[in-house]
């Protein structure tokens, strides 16, 4: 209508000019601004600086790999190595340990390449690059990463492993190392670009590994497969890179010239294991690998072109009805300024009306080392200059300054937030100094950053905060009355059974999430609440309602103190008092605001150069303008020296003097104990969330378990009925690699895949600690008994699939002690993934520590190199890993009585006489292994226990 009114018409004349007037420049006839040369160098820039500035990712895996490489060729010794057939044996068990290496050495590209896809979709969005110009780049720059990893491995253990000690054969291994290194980074990029999510991509990639090592040709050779399943042993990157390397290795000389039952000891290894190949299948390996190359570099460009990000942010929507939604949106507008209609919170419970005072506070932190460079004069930086303040019961305060000012961190050094620096002053609380153990049970600090757990709905989040921050004599039906009138103050009382989500992924939406916040620390019941910026980014509408109920909470006799940026004027004039600072951590105003800012107008307006304000002008928007930098320039003014001179300083420093001494009869802030709650509630508590967590999160859960079926049943058909199949060494072998592979593919996939999990919540555990709700044992004994029904599931869902399928002996001893140990083993790796999230600062820290100790656990497990052949500086270690006992306990319960003689190594012995010599198990020992399998989730749980009391890895 408006359209095609008159002054429609007119105003559409104006504001779209002729197409004859417009320029050819302000048309745009190519999809992107850069021609493909350019753009190809802008990514290339790009990758190049992320590598860069990642650098300690990659100096930290290289040096990770260098270590390994020294450990690795410390067991395999080249002067406790002979030329014999037990003996080549062992050169195999390291060729292969070898590849597995170089395998898992690239898994962190992946992390690293899911954190860049956010920015890369958004870009893309923005036609900044086409996917191939992102992928060639990300790719190919990748390349010298491969050649120095496979470099530093095979220059230690080449020569100090001792195998052909010739320079052909040496870059002949190193070649394929490369190709090999490149082709498994190039298949993880693949994958992260494809699945997007961290579970979802290690889901996949350990699939991918189960598969590769399952048909690589060590565990079980290509002759002892189902004939249907030959094409598996083809399609493995690891089939071509171990007959390359093993066909360099056993086709040299030296392995020609002795030979048992006319056949050389280098032919029988490499028929014993199905990889007798001539020399041209070294170049064919090649090719194949090579070619692998180029397929994921295909996928991957295709996978970043064709594939659309993950479900973005959308919100979420309130139970009450559009109309009603409407109904209320339109009687908000027609409230008055008093809001007399909103009805306040009914405070059930008694509060402590407490100020708190500040004098002469400082903060300094070290200075910058570019700070330092560019000729900065002291060692440390002062943030917070002399800031001298009071905060009072029921005196609504604002904290305002530009950015950098130092607001934040004065609210982090009152709080005791602060995990650096250095802080001088006083800090006073009732008029006591400030006990910080004590402090945190009365305070209410709501983060600017909304940390919550995804998993639970809005009211389970406050319960759980007043289950943990009330008092203990608090009942539970009180409890649940004040959260039900908590969540109607901050009006969340709508959308109760919401999930929180993701911030800018699902659930809630930023405005909803803010006064979560506030709900979380106003349902402790807090006698002092500090928020920093409780209104920044929300709409008009959503800051009144969030000041609204910060207003009503303050009425209550609570101090509150809120940092505020740009706000309105109504917002504004709802504070009682001010503290406004300017850079440097320095204080220009600190006093009332007045009725209609009346105070502040009448402060600054006193200065002179100072222009009045204007009418219908917001005075907070006045005031930050008129005490900005280049007044104080134009002026000739500092405004911190003003006030320091002014009769408000002293004001506030009479006030300051007056709120610093006890009243009488009072007494100091004490608690009888640490924590609201015992240590059996805070235990119950923190389970009662986990488990909810758990439960809600089925791309955790299901994917484990379905892994665990999916990897059962591959091992089930691969090795159906060999358990009793045993005429020689190689049937032993595949069967014993057979049980040694199942727990641990699918206990390494539990250690990798609960580290992004268990990060998540590593964050809100660091807020729920710092506000004391509970003990570092009580949230990582829920942590690890939650863990226990999922692992029980996952392990009898494999026992059940593998052990007949298999065909191992039915008898209840055996088939327990086979439960019992692949449970304690898999229960193991799940506690130390939980232990490595503790100890490591992030997510990729984390994975390339849990890469390290797989290999470490491959390496000592006995299964590559039996115990007996481990040296003796390196026993200890053996005896220290976990995997060690398990392939003890599985093979001695299984066949440790077995007495069918068979073929080994030339010899004709028992089962359980091969046992014993070979690896050194006897089942006497049987109820030793079963007491450590079980020590070790309990010492792990005590290691994760203690790590998360004594490490905090946030930076304040």
């Amino acid at each position: 209508m408006f359209r095609e009114n008159h002054r429609g018409r007119k105003l559409h004349e104006q504001s779209v000019p002729p197409k004859s007037q417009l320029g050819k420049e302000a048309l745009a006839f190519n999809k992107y601004s850069l021609q493909k040369l350019e753009m190809f160098k802008a990514c290339g820039a790009r990758e190049a600086l992320l590598m860069k500035r990642n650098m300690f990712v990659y100096v930290f895996k290289t040096g990770q790999l260098a270590i390994i490489a020294l450990v690795t060729m410390s067991v395999f010794l080249r002067t406790r190595m002979t030329i014999s057939f037990t003996h080549a044996n062992y050169y195999m068990g390291a060729l292969f340990f070898s590849i597995f290496m170089i395998m898992l050495n690239g898994i962190p590209e992946m992390s690293m390449q899911i954190g860049r896809l956010p920015s890369f979709y958004k870009q893309k969005s923005y036609y900044f690059y086409s996917s191939w110009a992102y992928a060639i780049p990300a790719s190919v720059l990748k390349v010298p990463i491969s050649i120095l990893d496979s470099l530093v491995w095979i220059s230690i253990t080449y020569y100090g492993i001792g195998y052909t000690p010739t320079v052909s054969r040496f870059f002949c291994q190193f070649l394929i190392l490369c190709l090999l290194h490149h082709s498994v980074t190039s298949q993880y990029r693949f994958i992260a670009s494809y699945f997007q999510t961290p579970i979802v991509s290690f889901f996949y990639l350990f699939l991918a590994l189960t598969v590769f090592l399952t048909f690589g040709g060590f565990i079980l050779p290509k002759t002892s497969m189902p004939g249907w399943l030959n094409w598996g042993f083809w399609i493995s990157p690891m089939t071509y890179a171990e007959i390359s390397i093993v066909i360099n290795e056993f086709l040299a000389p030296r392995w020609q010239k002795e030979s048992i039952q006319n056949i050389t000891i280098g032919n029988q290894i490499l028929v014993n294991h199905g990889l007798y190949y001539s020399w041209h299948y070294y170049w064919i390996s090649f090719g194949a690998l090579l070619g692998s190359i180029l397929l994921f570099y295909i996928a991957f460009g295709l996978a970043l072109d064709y594939r659309t990000p993950t479900e973005e942010y959308h919100g979420s929507r309130p139970t009450k009805s559009l109309c009603q939604q409407q109904e209320k949106d339109y009687t908000i507008q027609n409230e008055s300024d008093d809001q007399s209609n909103i009805s306040k919170a009914k405070v059930t419970i008694p509060v402590m009306h407490l100020p708190i005072t500040f004098h002469n506070l400082n903060y300094y932190i070290d200075t910058p080392p570019e700070m330092l460079k560019q000729g900065y004069p002291t060692r440390r930086l002062r943030l917070l200059n002399n800031i001298t303040g009071a905060l009072r019961p029921g005196v609504l305060s604002a904290l305002m300054g530009v950015s950098g000012a130092g607001k934040t961190t004065l609210l982090d050094v009152l709080a005791g937030r602060k995990t650096g620096g250095y802080i001088e002053g006083d800090i006073r609380i009732g008029g006591y100094p400030k006990v910080q153990e004590t402090f945190v049970r009365i305070l209410g600090y709501c983060e600017q950053v909304d940390i919550h757990s995804p998993q639970l709905t809005v009211e389970e989040s406050v319960t759980y905060s007043a289950w943990l921050r009330l008092p203990s004599h608090v009942d539970e039906q009180t409890r649940s009355k004040f959260v039900a009138e908590v969540l109607e103050t901050v009006e969340l009382d709508q959308i109760k059974d919401v999930l929180v989500g993701s911030p800018q992924k699902n659930g809630l939406s930023m405005e909803q999430r803010k006064r979560l916040t506030i709900a979380v620390e106003l349902v402790s019941n807090p006698s002092i609440i500090l928020m920093d910026e409780p209104t920044t980014g929300l709409d008009t509408r959503s800051a009144a309602i969030v000041i609204r109920a910060v207003k009503n909470i303050c009425e209550t006799g609570r101090t509150v103190v809120c940092t505020i940026h740009q706000p309105s004027t109504e917002i504004f004039e709802a504070f009682d008092e001010l503290i406004l600072m300017k850079s440097g951590g320095k204080t220009i105003y600190s006093g009332p605001i007045g009725e209609r800012s009346c105070k502040v107008i009448e402060y600054f307006e006193k200065i002179s150069g100072v222009p009045k304000i204007k009418s219908n002008c917001n005075p907070a928007t006045w005031m930050m303008d008129v005490t900005s930098t280049s007044m104080e320039v134009q002026h000739n003014m500092d405004f911190a020296i003003l006030y320091e001179e002014s009769s408000l300083h002293r004001e506030a420093e009479d006030l300051v003097e007056q709120l610093s001494i006890p009243l009488p009869n009072s007494e100091n802030l004490c608690f009888s104990h640490s924590f609201a709650q015992n240590g059996w509630i805070q235990l119950k508590a923190c389970l009662w969330k986990q488990n909810i967590t758990y439960w809600r999160s089925p791309q955790y859960n299901l994917r484990r378990i379905m892994m665990t079926v999916i990897s059962a049943l591959i091992y089930g058909i691969l090795f159906w009925k060999h358990a009793k199949v045993l005429n020689n060494e190689q049937d032993m072998l595949s069967v014993f690699g057979a049980m040694y592979l199942g727990f641990t593919t699918i206990g390494a996939y539990n250690d990798q895949t609960i580290i992004p999990f268990s990060t998540t919540e590593r964050i809100v555990m660091y807020r729920e600690r710092f506000a004391g709700m509970y003990s570092s044992w009580s949230y990582s004994f829920a942590q690890a008994f939650i863990e226990i029904p999922y692992v029980f599931i996952q392990v009898v869902l494999y026992t059940l699939i593998v052990y007949p399928s298999t065909g191992y002996y039915w008898t209840a001893h055996k088939f327990l002690w086979f439960f019992y140990t692949t449970f304690c083993s898999i229960l193991s790796y799940v506690y130390v993934g939980l232990l490595l999230v503790s100890i490591t600062p992030n997510v990729q820290v984390a994975t390339i520590l849990a890469s390290f100790f797989n290999t470490m656990q491959t390496l000592f497990s006995g299964f590559i190199l039996p115990a007996p052949q481990i040296p003796k500086w390196w026993t200890w270690l053996y005896y220290l890993t976990p995997t060690s006992w398990a392939l003890n306990a599985l093979l001695t319960s299984q066949y440790g009585n077995i007495e069918k003689e068979v073929k080994a190594f030339g010899e004709t012995k028992s089962v359980s006489i091969f046992l014993n010599d070979y690896f050194g198990f006897h089942q006497d020992k049987l109820s030793v292994v079963a007491a450590v399998l079980v020590a070790f989730p309990f010492v792990l749980i005590i290691l994760f226990s203690l790590s998360i009391e004594k490490l905090n890895f946030q930076k304040r």
